[in-house]
């Protein structure tokens, strides 16, 4: 089993990307502002509104840097809100409107290889981003380490529930089974809990990463399995939130839960000590680096990889797992990702003080 290094969380998300303002999925915007050179237009894609951090983060952090690297170049932002066509059809009018560079977080990995082939055809640069596109290599990837977020909240759960000497199995909540970067994720989960002692009880992929959905499937869980769930390691948030919901609706002890991404709501679920664990991504981090990687193709420069991954020259970064032993750290620190008063609401007050939070 290998060791995962925690990544250095500096400048993670900066408090003023926060107020960076994105448009409204599916419209487009021009943006721009700082003192680069060079001139035109680059699409930022996103793929779905399940998971807040793309209009609250990814969109407006990587806006600000290519202002900061090119006064003259403009952003066309789309979300497509879980819709494979919609996707295709956001692709082709930037395209359309002149994108030298295409930004891509793929709905669906298999099908987004048109979107590459068609880009490439015209010659407008393509850079996978958080979700590689495995069967038509993009231009460039950008990205976390997905397997090593997998294998890190898995081998953190398993490493707990030894420490509790706890008995049962585990429930598995993957993401969508069209999302090449779920498999990933899977694959490492699999590598911290297949040879851990604990028997996998059940695991399912959830449909865009949908939480109602990830609920449905604990529910039936909780029933077939009842006393017999040690823990869940759920793939991000979202799936996590929608397991506990379960649990709790089931009147149930909410046994420890796993997520990604450190969602506003998920942080507060750990303070309370509903959820186990997340991942605190380096957002600001990967969506500067896609602006650099986009910035260099519109110079005709060849950017740098670090690493190469489905054949695609890329980036990967490595996260870090939080709980609530580091959760004041890596959250409330001086480069922390939220503002405690945001996150130690009425609700949660006297669960922050005993935390030391705020």
């Amino acid at each position: 089993m290998r060791r995962l290094a925690s990544f250095a969380l500096a400048g993670i998300l900066a408090t003023g990307a926060l107020t960076a303002c994105a448009e409204e999925p599916g419209s487009s915007g021009d943006d721009g502002e700082g003192g680069g050179t060079g001139a035109g237009k680059v699409a930022f894609l996103m793929p779905d509104l399940a998971s807040t951090r793309y209009e609250q983060y990814d969109a407006p952090l990587f806006k600000k840097r290519m202002g900061e690297l090119c006064d003259e170049c403009k952003v066309i932002y789309q979300n497509a809100d879980s819709d494979a066509a919609l996707q295709q059809q956001q692709a082709n009018s930037a395209m359309a409107q002149g994108a030298k560079v295409i930004v891509l977080d793929p709905v669906d990995s298999e099908s987004a290889a048109t979107i590459v082939q068609t880009a490439q055809s015209q010659g407008v640069k393509v850079i996978a981003y958080d979700r590689p596109i495995p069967t038509k290599p993009a231009d460039f990837y950008v990205s976390f380490d997905n397997e090593a977020i997998g294998e890190s909240i898995g081998q953190s759960l398993v490493d707990h529930l030894d420490k509790e000497s706890a008995e049962g199995g585990i429930l598995q909540v993957n993401g969508s089974p069209t999302d090449a970067a779920a498999g990933l994720i899977k694959k490492g989960i699999h590598n911290a809990v297949d040879d851990s002692g604990y028997k996998l009880l059940a695991e399912y992929d959830t449909p865009d990463w949908s939480p109602e959905k990830a609920q449905q499937w604990v529910s039936g869980q909780i029933s077939q399995y009842s006393g017999r769930i040690a823990g869940v390691v759920a793939a991000n948030d979202g799936t996590g939130g929608g397991s506990i919901a379960a649990f709790k609706a089931a009147e149930a002890q909410v046994p420890p839960v796993t997520g990604n991404d450190a969602e506003l709501a998920a942080v507060q679920r750990i303070i309370a000590g509903d959820q186990f664990n997340t991942i605190s991504k380096p957002i600001k981090t990967v969506a500067e680096a896609a602006a650099e990687v986009t910035y260099a193709f519109m110079q005709g420069e060849k950017p740098k990889a670090d690493t190469q991954l489905f054949d695609t020259p890329s980036q990967l970064f490595e996260p870090t797992v939080v709980t609530q032993e580091n959760l004041k750290e890596v959250i409330f620190g001086p480069d922390g990702v939220l503002k405690a008063e945001d996150v130690c609401t009425r609700e949660y007050a006297k669960d922050c003080k005993s935390l030391g939070i705020g």
